[in-house]
Formats: structure tokens, C-alpha cells, sequence
């Protein structure tokens, strides 16, 4: 019974991504699709802007929830459909909400089993994580090349707490997503030429540069606290 207690969340998202993969909802995040629908969609959103932003948020926590690889695609279209700002916002919150759901999903299921089998790692690096796991994460989080949800199963799994977990989150998606939202409110015309945006642009010197130095800059007070304990 506790090991069916235990595993309810996760059956329940198994079975919301079951729905979702036969609903072809998944198949149809591509950029012909939304080259094909964006005059349909920017007219809903001109319409009913509120139950648009809504669903927008709804659709980016699933697609993160459920470790979709079309995430760029859902960015960019945030930005398409709202602006950099708006669409940026929307997006950091889906995101946040869908990473956070991903954790609690992954601590509440396998976090135990995980804590028998390797408490001896566990025990020593949970108070390093708990000491400085708001840094790391907001570290992990700066670099688009670390796979999201990679990170998302890693800190549930080691024993990270919620609020830095979400904290570090919400902080650490904010460049690369506002990037991305960025390259979506210009895309339409290229869209609409058949063209397929370049989100490679984050990997550019001109970004990547500054977001590593800002992952950098995060993990500060990690090595002052080891200069001053060294000294």
C-alpha cells in the first residue's frame, strides 16, 4: 500500500502523457505547424488574450513535465504570439511550474528507493546540496546545454529541497528563455517564407559567452565559503 502511495503521482503523469501522446497534440509542436497556424493563433490571442496566455503557461508545464525535446519550438512561439516580454514571462512561468511538477513527481516516487540503495553518496552529499544547492542549480540552469530534465531528476533524486530548487529555477531560465522569445518575435516572416528559426543563435560567442559568465558568477559563493574554510 505505501509503495502504491508512493507511486500514484507518477502513475497519474504517465497517464496525462499517455492522453497527450494520443491526442497528437505532441506531434503537431513542429515549426511547420506553427508556420501553418500563427495568422489562426495571433487572431486568438488578439481575441481572447487571457484564456491564450493560460493555455499557453498550461501547454509549456506539460511540455516540461513531460520532457518533451520541442521545448524551443513552445519558447519561440511565446514569443511569436506575445512579444519578448509577455512571451518571455509566460514561458519562465510554464516552465518553473512544469520543472517543479517533474521534481515532486520524481521525489515522491523513486527519491526513497534512490536514498536505500546509495545512502552512503546520498548522506555525503546532501549537506554540501542543501548548503549549496541554490547555486549549483541556478548554475545548471544558466547553461542551455545542460539537459533540462536531466537536472530536473538529478535534484529530486539527491535530496534537493523545493524552494531552492524552484527559486534557482525560475532565476536560472530567464536569460536563455527571454533569448528564445526574443528570436520568436521576429520569426514570423521567416515562418511564413518556410524558413525555420536559427535557435542555434544561443550557442553564439555574443550569448553563450555572458550566460556561462553569469553560471560562473552564481557559483561565487560556493568557492568563497571553501577559500575562507581553506584559510
Amino acid at each position: 500500500m505505501r509503495l502504491l502511495r508512493h507511486l500514484v503521482p507518477l502513475l497519474v503523469l504517465a497517464a496525462f502523457g499517455i492522453g497527450l501522446w494520443h491526442s497528437g497534440l505532441l506531434e503537431e509542436l513542429s515549426w511547420g505547424t506553427l508556420a501553418r497556424h500563427q495568422s489562426a493563433l495571433l487572431a486568438v490571442v488578439e481575441a481572447k488574450p487571457v484564456v491564450a496566455a493560460t493555455t499557453y503557461v498550461t501547454l509549456y508545464a506539460l511540455v516540461v513535465a513531460f520532457s518533451v525535446p520541442e521545448a524551443a519550438v513552445v519558447t519561440v512561439a511565446g514569443g511569436l504570439l506575445f512579444g519578448t516580454l509577455l512571451g518571455g514571462a509566460l514561458a519562465v512561468v510554464g516552465s518553473t511550474i512544469g520543472a517543479v511538477v517533474l521534481f515532486l513527481v520524481a521525489r515522491t516516487a523513486f527519491a526513497e528507493v534512490v536514498a536505500r540503495r546509495a545512502r552512503g553518496l546520498i548522506d555525503r552529499i546532501r549537506p554540501g546540496l542543501q548548503r549549496d544547492g541554490f547555486s549549483y542549480l541556478l548554475a545548471l540552469r544558466l547553461v542551455p546545454a545542460v539537459p533540462f530534465w536531466l537536472v530536473n531528476l538529478g535534484a529530486a533524486l539527491c535530496g534537493m529541497r523545493l524552494f531552492p530548487y524552484a527559486a534557482a529555477t525560475l532565476l536560472g531560465v530567464i536569460p536563455a528563455t527571454f533569448v528564445f522569445a526574443w528570436i520568436g518575435q521576429g520569426v514570423g516572416s521567416v515562418l511564413a517564407a518556410g524558413g525555420t528559426p536559427d535557435v542555434t543563435l544561443i550557442f553564439s560567442p555574443r550569448i553563450f559567452g555572458p550566460l556561462l559568465a553569469l553560471a560562473a558568477l552564481s557559483l561565487m559563493p560556493v568557492l568563497l565559503r571553501h577559500l575562507r574554510r581553506g584559510g
